[in-house]
């Protein structure tokens, strides 16, 4: 969710029959082996069918969440701001700055091409703050609480009457967290049979394109009994994980919507951030969530919690990659990388032209992060396919913050976060003898290594030197003789 004027993504209505009772439900986990999912904020459709083809699908991405395909408000007087794209005009998928409804569905068939998932962001939440009334990406013209091509009007709203704006000020009031309006977003009335229907035929529109799950925004706004009766409305199994933002004293909480799909809970991220930057990594050995792993989508950093600075980030250099790399070799949740592009300000928009179109993405240029792409996080997507489920062994730590660990005997890292080196050391594992690419600082090309290799003994032992701020990767699938 978004501290400040604007949040959410899009369910729209889309001329796509509604499912029979008894319709598929949510799938519990996402599917296939490869469950690392890469957030392209802001990418536009052409970049992301690239990003499929080029990076994630041979680097062993098992999804890529896109940002709302539906049709928004346009702010050019405010720079075409971000959170501009998190308010629907419209669940038209005809036109919005990332591309055309043709350009998405293209999208979606060179990712599966590659082997990669779409989950879209989404919202069921909510549409415009605006008080004026204005013209949508696509054409669409609204009004606050009127959308005619969405086929709303005043009556399908929350009018909550408090606060004298309608506006949530108050988190420990269930109601009003969820039947007043979010920074004055027109709050739907999801528990209305009609505003399911809409919110269904959007989702199932985008079924019909080839997406293969959502991410819900803003789900804590809504009783998870209005996300279960949506997701009902489903015309085949979906990937579902739905943004629930947990607060200390607060009664809306994320188990309440486990029986719709998984969560997404910053805890993960913050409680991460927490130990990396005032406590040690030995604390480590035990880490997990409050959700069960099983259902929780794990981040090191979102959208919004790298612009508020409440979790690592980009910003935070090498540091940030080893918390990636902690993340995609330890055993719990889902995982998704964040891929940003550069900004000044908390409003920016992505590299846009004149009109606010989105700019072609290009990880050569300092305007695109590509955080997805960084070698040692890339590199550690192939270390968690490898490894499975396998359990964690063989635990050290140096009761600081230098930690190792294996992962069965398919994989074993080493992490260091201190300012100076580890000299000389010995670890031991159950990985196969052997010599091993370390993923972090190379990769495996005509089988060998284009950076550092260890040797690992009969016994399971090997020597390294760590660098500051730096670790080792080994896996087998980077096995080289």
């Amino acid at each position: 969710m978004f501290p400040r004027v604007l949040v959410a993504a899009t369910l729209v209505a889309a001329l796509v029959s509604l499912p029979p009772q008894g319709a598929p439900p949510a799938q519990a986990g996402p599917p296939g082996d490869r469950d690392v999912i890469a957030t392209l904020f802001q990418w536009n459709w052409n970049s992301v069918a690239r990003a499929c083809q080029d990076q994630l699908g041979p680097n062993g991405y098992g999804a890529v969440q896109v940002s709302p395909p539906s049709e928004h408000v346009v702010l050019g007087d405010e720079g075409y701001p971000w959170w501009q794209d998190y308010q629907p005009v419209s669940y038209r998928i005809d036109d919005n700055r990332r591309g055309t409804r043709a350009e998405f569905g293209a999208m979606v068939e060179a990712c599966h091409g590659a082997g990669v998932a779409v989950y879209a962001d989404v919202v069921v939440n909510h549409m415009t703050g605006q008080e004026e009334c204005g013209t949508g990406s696509a054409g669409s013209s609204y009004c606050h609480y009127e959308y005619p091509e969405a086929g709303y009007g005043y009556d399908d709203f929350h009018h909550c009457g408090r606060n004298g704006d309608d506006d949530i000020a108050d988190y420990t009031d269930r109601y009003e967290v969820q039947n007043c309006e979010l920074l004055n977003l027109a709050d739907l009335d999801t528990g209305a049979e009609y505003v399911r229907d809409r919110i269904g035929d959007y989702l199932n529109d985008l079924l019909a394109l080839g997406v293969d799950g959502f991410r819900v925004d803003a789900a804590k706004h809504m009783a998870a009994e209005d996300v279960g009766a949506i997701v009902s409305r489903l015309s085949e199994p979906a990937y579902v994980y739905q943004e629930v933002l947990y607060g200390a004293g607060e009664p809306v909480t994320p188990d309440e919507y486990l029986s719709n799909g998984d969560v997404y809970d910053q805890r993960y991220a913050r409680d991460l951030a927490r130990i990396f930057n005032a406590e040690r990594l030995a604390y480590l050995e035990n880490f997990g969530t409050a959700v069960p792993s099983d259902q929780v989508v794990a981040f090191v950093d979102n959208h919004d919690s790298q612009r508020e600075g409440t979790t690592m980030s980009f910003h935070d250099g090498d540091r940030y990659a080893l918390a990636n790399a902690f993340m995609l070799a330890w055993p719990v949740g889902t995982p998704k990388v964040m891929s940003s592009y550069s900004y000044d300000d908390f409003d920016a928009g992505p590299p846009s032209d004149g009109s606010g179109r989105t700019s072609d993405a290009d990880c050569s240029s300092a305007a695109w992060q590509c955080e997805h792409d960084w070698r040692p996080i890339r590199n550690m997507v192939g270390f968690r396919n490898a490894v499975g489920d396998a359990p964690v062994v063989h635990w050290w730590d140096n009761g600081n913050d230098v930690i190792a660990f294996g992962r069965g005997g398919d994989g074993y890292v080493v992490l260091n976060d201190e300012t100076g080196p580890v000299t000389g050391r010995w670890f031991e594992t159950d990985l196969p003898e052997g010599t091993y690419c370390d993923v972090l600082h190379g990769d495996v090309v005509d089988g060998g290594c284009t950076g550092p290799s260890y040797r690992v003994d009969a016994n399971g032992w090997f020597r390294a030197d760590v660098g500051a701020r730096d670790g080792v990767a080994l896996h087998t699938g980077a096995r080289v003789s």
